[in-house]
């Protein structure tokens, strides 16, 4: 029996709250705050209170796990100490990265995060093949003073972290909205009818854009009604061989038999279908 997930008064309140101006939304339970877009809120989180941005205002939705509690509205304290984070982040990030380079690590310092309450550090690493990093916490945590955390992240990660707008002019999916990374081959880009540029077919993160992946389905789904390439075939302008298609357009390209030349015909110009001689 399917579940309804339509949303109605008896679902839960749930407001979406981003955690980073280029971070995902998470849903919270709002309690009894009226919030709106963009109001400024400090939520509990696995890692202690944290400040965040409305994104998605208060709505009646199904929600299938427990949610963490939205604390209050922020107050002119926390968005100072917010201000005071981010200048220290700028100071932490010189640090990390001398300590980086003293430390000769094959790797890239891509960004360093301070805990709202001040209380730990995560800094963010890439490298191409996974590295020893417990020196190299250990020289900044003695340099920093502070409880240090150094991740590891890969090359979609780097891109997601980091941030930035694709040639679509918006800003990343994955530093955006797309929650979980999936995976993207070269298989959805043939079935789309896209050449095999590495340069066209390449986002930030040097990896398959992930939107290659949007709309593969609808591309299999088109491309099941046509009559695949090399196939002999009948139509109202003659008989000949499919030498190309066009998915979205729904057409294809006869060869004609003899020197009929080339013709582009529709799927209701097709009368049948003939088997490979």
């Amino acid at each position: 029996m399917p579940i309804d997930d339509t949303p109605s008064p008896s679902h839960p309140l749930v407001v979406g709250v981003r955690l980073r101006p280029d971070g995902h939304v998470y849903d919270f339970d709002p309690g009894p705050l009226t919030l709106h877009h963009d109001d400024r809120v400090l939520v509990d989180t696995e890692h202690g209170p944290t400040l965040g941005t409305v994104a998605m205002p208060p709505t009646h939705r199904p929600s299938f796990r427990h949610l963490r509690r939205v604390i209050k509205k922020a107050d002119a304290r926390e968005l100072a100490r917010e201000d005071k984070n981010l200048q220290q982040e700028r100071g932490l990030r010189t640090t990390a990265l001398q300590t980086l380079r003293a430390s000769r690590l094959p790797a890239k310092l891509v960004k360093v995060e301070t805990a709202f309450d001040g209380s730990r550090t995560t800094v963010f690493i890439a490298a191409d093949d996974k590295i020893e990093l417990r020196d190299f916490a250990r020289d900044l945590g003695q340099a920093i003073g502070t409880r240090i955390e150094v991740k590891q992240i890969g090359a979609r990660d780097e891109a997601r972290v980091a941030g930035g707008l694709g040639v679509c002019g918006r800003e990343l999916c994955c530093s955006s909205w797309l929650r979980e990374f999936q995976a993207v081959s070269v298989k959805m880009v043939k079935a789309q009818g896209l050449s095999l540029n590495p340069a066209k077919l390449a986002g930030q993160c040097g990896r398959l854009k992930c939107c290659m992946r949007y709309e593969y389905e609808t591309y299999v789904e088109l491309k099941r009604g046509l009559p695949p390439i090399g196939v002999q075939v009948e139509s109202t302008k003659g008989s000949g061989k499919v030498v190309a298609q066009s998915i979205l357009k729904q057409t294809v390209s006869l060869l004609l038999d003899g020197e009929g030349g080339r013709v582009d015909v529709t799927l209701e110009d097709l009368v049948v279908r003939r088997p490979d001689a």
